[in-house]
């Protein structure tokens, strides 16, 4: 598909990166809105976060219209933002039963609860003088009139914080302490309470563990005071058997579910036999049914129907880099595809006689789609949206580069990788025959998380202007089983790195990419891979780091309790915490670097970008520090979204890039280079 003003037109040819593109900065920076999870009200309307770029990256909470076509309705007053800082990355930030809402306030993290057709929220937890209580992943529990969900306090050790499942009265108009109903555990996560409200499900872990790692899935039974009075370990419990049990849930039948990695090594739905205290199969795949728990509040699974006889659950997988939704009879162990335009599917929650799922493709962006399905319930009859991130970027169609997905064998014999290859396009532009394209390459971040191929303007920035953009599912990556993400434990710094540089040199040697303007990028434990490779190999000419690790040894000092022994898992011993930190070898950069730094980020300090920029300066390299007031860890204002990839395409041009900018860029100055 062409534009009207690029159909039939004869292309000009013009050198890689200097290609003219209506997918600016500003364009990318107001695309930029993001979810923070959705619920359904007792309407059967849609509830969710979104967080807004353009309003300093405020999380506002809305409500799906009765008509579609209708503007969705803000939920919360404009004061108020509906964020939780639990474990640093939040999520789980809210819940909705019928017209009640209860929210996480970003500003002092209480929880508040306010009616869905009403603005004024009410305060339901004690005011701690400072945002040092949060809560997160919460649920109605309406048999004691409370509120049951994780607390996390950080009063008696800001850097070492106890976690809890409490219970918050949320009806008698008097704001009382939360009541601790389980603790004594390092981390808790998906409290779930059943239809009968007699038990409830959990999942809690402990270091050094991550909970993709080790986990265990408990169940407790409320005795008549509200109390837990027995308990039982379901699932994980087994310490010579790695397992991580996630996403407890409730049948309307009162049957357990949840999914884990027990036996294939890949995360598959399960069930629980109460009577028996059986552990069953319900669907085996060698596909990933669900995503490590880096947030709290995901939903990777839901029942349809809200009646007993219904044996329907509504999944969605992830294979080889692509999602897929469908209908699972969990009485037949049968699963029915349900035929979707979108490849990428997040969160799903079940509405009357429809679900809803957080989703995009290679072509459309994030987006919250209602499917309606046919009255068996095994088919979409319609397929409709009801949010969009960015509406207007579909005009940008005949822009887009789509994906191509690379398995490519890694430096260990008999290993492969996974990687997203974005070649250029823009129908207004081609490069000489005799020119090959410069490549971007990105290491995501996590490192336990997984690039998925769906439409992201950041990377369409780079692909219309004439560069090549690779996107790496380096070894450790979500996505692909255990097996694939233990790669990484104690080899971070190792197989990350070689897994980009690998990729890179075969895109080379196989004339896709100019092997002399290859460059990298990455934010948070991504940017650490990047200045990495920077550090201990060759392959590329120019870096950038968002928010990313220099020293190993300095994050383990001050990273969150979340992740702090989890770095241990990663890295290995003292020397090898030393010997994989860039900052030691600045000796090793032969080239530049510009690193971009949130003033406010609590999991990598500013510290880490300010010490190895001023090594790299003191050094003689060229190297260039953007910092920003008021940013965390991962930036959300428009602003600074916009300066960001405005300024790494300026520092690339600049200093490997052979070609002219075609945007109007006011450029920063560059240490040893202006």
């Amino acid at each position: 598909m062409a534009s009207a003003d690029t159909a039939g037109a004869e292309k000009i040819t013009a050198p890689y990166g200097s290609w003219k593109s209506p997918i600016t900065a500003e364009v990318v920076s107001g695309a930029g809105k993001r979810l923070d999870g959705i619920a359904v009200d007792g309407d059967g309307r849609l509830v969710w976060i979104e967080t807004r770029p353009d309003e300093g990256g405020r999380a506002v909470l809305v409500k799906e219209p009765v008509k579609l076509e209708d503007e969705p309705i803000e939920v919360i007053p404009a004061e108020f933002a509906a964020r939780t800082l639990a474990q640093e990355y939040g999520g789980g930030a809210f819940a909705v039963s019928k017209d009640l809402l209860i929210f996480s306030n970003y500003e002092d993290q209480r929880l508040y609860k306010q009616s869905l057709g009403d603005l004024a929220p009410v305060p339901i937890t004690p005011d701690y003088d400072g945002a040092v209580v949060c809560y997160a992943d919460g649920v109605f529990d309406h048999h004691f009139n409370r509120y049951i969900t994780i607390m996390e306090d950080r009063r008696q050790n800001s850097s070492k914080p106890s976690t809890s499942i409490v219970a918050i009265d949320i009806y008698d108009g008097h704001i009382q302490e939360p009541k601790e109903l389980v603790g004594g555990n390092d981390f808790y996560a998906f409290p779930r309470i059943d239809n009968c409200r007699k038990r409830m499900a959990w999942i809690e872990w402990r270091h050094p563990n991550m909970p993709w790692d080790r986990a265990e899935l408990w169940v407790g039974y409320f005795s008549e005071n509200g109390d837990l009075h027995e308990r039982i370990c379901v699932a994980g419990g087994n310490q010579k058997l790695p397992e991580s049990p996630t996403e407890p849930k409730w049948s309307p039948k009162g049957e357990l579910f949840f999914i884990t990695d027990r036996k294939s090594g890949f995360w598959n739905i399960y069930k629980w036999i109460e009577d028996e205290n059986e552990i069953v199969s319900v669907y085996t795949l060698d596909a990933e049914f669900t995503r490590p728990s880096w947030v709290f509040g995901f939903n990777s699974y839901d029942f349809i129907l809200n009646i007993e006889e219904d044996n329907n659950i509504v999944v969605s997988y992830r294979k080889y880099g692509k999602s897929y939704l469908g209908i699972l009879d969990y009485t037949e162990g049968t699963f029915s595809a349900l035929d979707i335009p979108f490849t990428d599917i997040n969160n799903i929650v079940a509405g009357f006689g429809c679900l809803y799922i957080e989703a995009a493709s290679e072509s459309h962006p994030l987006s919250i789609a209602k499917v309606t399905l046919d009255e068996s319930y095994s088919k979409a009859k319609e397929v409709s949206l009801v949010w969009c991130s960015s509406p207007e970027i579909t005009k940008f169609e005949p822009y887009f580069s789509l994906p191509e997905i690379i398995e490519f064998p890694t430096e260990v014999p008999g290993e492969n990788a996974f990687a997203y290859f974005y070649p250029p396009a823009n129908p207004s532009y081609k490069a000489s025959l005799y020119e090959k394209p410069p490549l971007l390459v990105e290491s995501h971040g996590g490192p336990t998380c997984e690039a998925r191929g769906a439409l992201n303007l950041n990377i369409q920035y780079w692909t219309s202007r004439g560069w090549a953009f690779l996107d790496v599912n380096y070894g450790g990556s979500t996505g692909y089983g255990r097996k694939y993400r233990e790669r990484l434990l104690g080899k971070w710094g190792i197989v990350d790195v070689n897994d980009c540089c690998r990729c890179a040199e075969i895109l080379v040697a196989g004339g896709k990419v100019d092997g002399k303007r290859l460059c990298i990028t990455g934010e948070s434990a991504g940017g650490y891979t990047a200045l990495a490779c920077l550090a201990f190999r060759d392959t590329f000419k120019a870096g950038s780091s968002l928010y990313g690790i220099a020293d190993l040894s300095l994050l383990k000092a001050e990273i969150p309790k979340f992740e702090s022994q989890y770095i241990d898992n990663l890295v290995g011993d003292e020397n090898a915490f030393f010997q994989r930190s860039p900052i030691n070898f600045v000796d090793k950069f032969t080239c530049p670097v510009i690193l971009f730094q949130g003033l406010d980020d609590k999991i990598v300090p500013p510290v880490q970008a300010r010490k190895i920029y001023q090594a790299l300066k003191d050094k003689g390299l060229p190297v260039a520090l953007v910092q920003y007031e008021g940013e965390q860890h991962g930036f959300r204002k428009a602003e600074n979204l916009k300066f960001t990839i405005e300024q790494q395409m300026m520092f690339f041009a600049r200093t490997v890039g052979q070609f002219q900018v075609a945007d109007p860029i006011s450029p920063i100055k560059i240490d040893n280079l202006d």
